[in-house]
């Protein structure tokens, strides 16, 4: 009796699960698939009914939102950008997170209850004082007769970029340091690897899951930033969020919807394939964390 009543139970917990899991699929695939849709249309179909399949394949949509929108100059940017800002934060969360989980060294707790604290910090409360910083700086140079530098500059708002990602990137890596055993360090210094050697030949590659999870989740916090972007660039260097919301409103100003959704899917379509390629990297990443050698 006992026996049975548990498996009614679990039957529908199953069921339940199945049911939550397909509603939240429909709520993602639906919207996602109707921008595509629409990106393709002509604009007089959208006065008809919006669920209705495109009569044909409007790619002039596209070619309208890159090259009269300048959506292919704000996607450039917007992958300078992204990668510069990626690859300075590998380059410092990587050592930074490894001493940290590894190395006992007078102030470790005071710089790891530092960088936990800048987990609490909203990127969008500081963005005016990180403005007017950089805003004093080019008032500087401009005072000594050197044009501006820190404002509309695509390598410095990457360095803002990695800079407001650190905290979590470091907690992050720090907590998968941890679990890897010290026997592999201890083998590395027995065949005379120094500390250098041992991270970048040894605990580096062992830590790849993690680093792909730290990598996508990073990507997609850079790609889709709007506030940042909008205001440190206000010059011609802007990135593709920032001229999606221009385009948006230039289009829905004009009644010509076709190039503005065809402008959100040039936004959304990196982010998608880059999910699809390491989908199940991520799905080890997320996994191998919480499993202590």
């Amino acid at each position: 009796m006992k026996t049975a009543k548990r498996l009614s139970v679990d039957v529908l917990y199953k069921i339940f699960i199945y049911v939550a899991l397909i509603t939240f699929a429909i709520s993602i695939i639906v919207p996602v698939a109707w921008v595509f849709l629409a990106s393709i249309k002509e604009n007089k179909e959208f006065y008809g009914n919006p669920w209705a399949m495109p009569n044909g394949f409007r790619f002039e949509n596209f070619i309208e939102a890159i090259q009269e929108a300048n959506m292919g100059m704000y996607l450039m940017n917007s992958v300078f950008i992204t990668v510069m800002a990626l690859v300075i934060l590998l380059i410092v969360a990587l050592p930074a997170a490894y001493v940290l989980a590894r190395y006992e060294f007078r102030g470790r707790n005071f710089i790891h209850s530092f960088v936990k604290a800048g987990l609490f910090i909203n990127v969008s409360y500081i963005v005016v004082p990180i403005f007017l910083m950089l805003l004093d700086w080019d008032g500087v140079l401009r005072s000594v007769g050197v044009e501006s530098f820190f404002l509309n500059n695509r390598l410095i708002l990457a360095f803002i970029y990695a800079s407001t990602a650190l905290p979590f990137t470091i907690y992050l890596l720090s907590s998968y340091f941890q679990t890897i055993p010290s026997d592999y360090e201890e083998a590395a210094n027995i065949d005379g690897a120094g500390y250098f050697r041992t991270m970048m030949s040894i605990m580096i590659p062992m830590a790849r899951p993690s680093i792909i999870m730290i990598i996508l989740f990073n990507f997609l916090a850079f790609w889709n930033e709007y506030i940042i972007a909008l205001t440190l660039m206000p010059g011609e260097n802007k990135t593709l969020t920032v001229g999606l919301m221009n385009l948006m409103s230039a289009e829905r100003a004009a009644v010509n919807y076709g190039p503005m959704y065809a402008g959100m899917v040039i936004v959304m379509l990196p982010t998608l394939i880059l999910y699809i390629l390491v989908q199940k990297r991520l799905t080890q990443g997320m996994t191998a964390g919480g499993i202590k050698g």
